[in-house]
């Protein structure tokens, strides 16, 4: 009997609680749908040549990223061509890139966006010779260095010298880059030579100083900005490399491509928030072409902004970025998203199942109640219907039935009062039947 009362309080406790486990289930399934799965502790990234700055930066963006427990795998590149070409291709495994402006945008890499502009990369143009040159249309005819394949520089370079008329059919473009371009100038193998790098590097500190190579101010350099939206105006003062000796010894006017930070579209939201803020590090101090908070920028004419990092270039790190590590902010956040859904449906569930457990053991007790009251109606005053022994054979019968099923109803010690009322009155109907005989 204790066994299979027991089992019946089982079976209305799940009655009851059943759907109540199915809807929190439903809601943390519903939660589950908005909740981003957490960050990927390795990401790709793809730079430059390993003497080149993309690198440099690329290895720096690791060391601050690796502080936040997530690992870049920095790897080096011919340049940003090929950086562009491995961001097209989702099947390279590369989330993020530097690009130098002009070699791709949204029309050529639909799949891309930005996490802003990062710092300014000058063109560094040198010629031997006697003659000051200023416009890029008075190298028409010489042998010029241009830049590797698949490097941002060659891009650079034909791009500007194709709008002043300067391209194979008049001119001879060497595919040179880096140390081989100056090798090749130095050695009369090159009558002038294009270089992005950063005013720091050793490569253009030597030809800064070289007294027989001579770097081209553009005089056209505003107009050039005008045309390709992804170009600065920048001035080399006069001094700035070497007060002492002067160097240079007047005023330079470059132009500068913008690099640009890119991402693909499916970069995890978090990591694009976190490489604004790495980036904010690294570059936001200045330097030789940009003031202190020129760069990086959350603006991009070539590429749509991921929402992700212009959200943080706008209002900042989300509160708790501020204040606690990356993953333990992300790992709050995330327990937020999931657990608010929960919590708007487990209170009103939890303050309904008592109620509704209530209601049950009430329906039950009054089924019973029910059954009983028929019983005595057929009993009645007058008793004609008792008359005989089988009559109130079966009314007997009836009326332990009604007795045992009662005894099985599961209910707590708090509604005990319910249970013994209902037995108390099974117990009077039986007396009155006992008194009918």
């Amino acid at each position: 009997m204790a066994g299979n009362t027991g089992n019946t309080q089982l079976r209305e406790l799940a009655m009851v609680f059943a759907p109540a486990v199915l809807v929190c289930v439903g809601a943390l399934w519903l939660a589950f749908q908005f909740v981003e799965p957490a960050p990927p502790k390795v990401v790709q990234m793809s730079t430059g040549g390993e003497a080149g700055a993309y690198y440099r930066f690329g290895k720096q963006y690791a060391e601050l990223m690796k502080a936040q427990g997530v690992h870049i795998e920095v790897a080096p590149s011919a340049g940003a061509a090929e950086n562009a070409k491995r961001l097209d291709d989702p099947a390279s495994g590369f989330k993020i890139a530097l690009l130098q402006g002009g070699i791709a945008s949204a029309d050529t890499s639909p799949d891309l966006v930005s996490l802003g502009r990062v710092f300014l990369e000058p063109l560094w143009i040198f010629y031997r010779g006697a003659t000051t040159r200023t416009r890029l249309a008075e190298l028409r005819g010489l042998r010029l260095a241009v830049g590797g394949e698949g490097g941002g520089t060659r891009v650079l370079a034909e791009t500007l010298l194709k709008a002043n008329n300067v391209t194979t059919a008049n001119t001879t473009l060497l595919p040179l880059a880096g140390q081989k371009a100056v090798d090749a100038l130095l050695g009369d193998q090159a009558d002038a030579i294009f270089l992005a790098f950063a005013p720091q590097a050793p490569i253009i500190q030597e030809l800064l100083r070289n007294p027989n190579v001579r770097l081209m101010s553009l005089a056209q350099a505003e107009a050039y900005t005008r045309i390709f939206p992804y170009l600065s105006k920048v001035v080399l003062p006069q001094g700035v490399i070497d007060l002492d000796a002067n160097v240079p010894a007047a005023d330079v006017t470059l132009v500068a491509a913008q690099a640009a930070l890119v991402a693909r579209k499916d970069l995890h939201p978090a990591l694009a928030e976190l490489m604004v803020d790495v980036v904010q590090s690294v570059h936001g101090k200045g330097g030789l072409f940009q003031r202190i908070g020129d760069f990086p920028k959350g603006q991009d004419p070539e590429f749509p902004m991921s929402d992700d990092a212009e959200r943080i270039y706008k209002n900042g790190q989300p509160f708790l970025r501020r204040f606690l590590p990356f993953w333990l902010a992300k790992f709050i956040e995330r327990t937020i998203v999931l657990v608010l859904p929960l919590a708007t449906i487990f209170i009103p569930v939890a303050k309904l199942l008592p109620w509704l457990y209530e209601w049950r053991i009430k329906q039950r007790l009054l089924y019973w109640y029910g059954q009983l009251k028929t019983l005595e109606k057929r009993i009645g005053p007058g008793r004609g219907e008792l008359a005989t022994g089988q009559r109130r054979s079966e009314c007997l019968t009836e009326i332990d039935r009604i007795d045992h099923a009662v005894s099985l109803i599961p209910v707590p010690l708090r509604y005990s009062d319910r249970l013994y009322e209902l037995r108390a009155a099974i117990d009077l109907v039986r007396n009155r039947l006992g008194s009918a005989a």
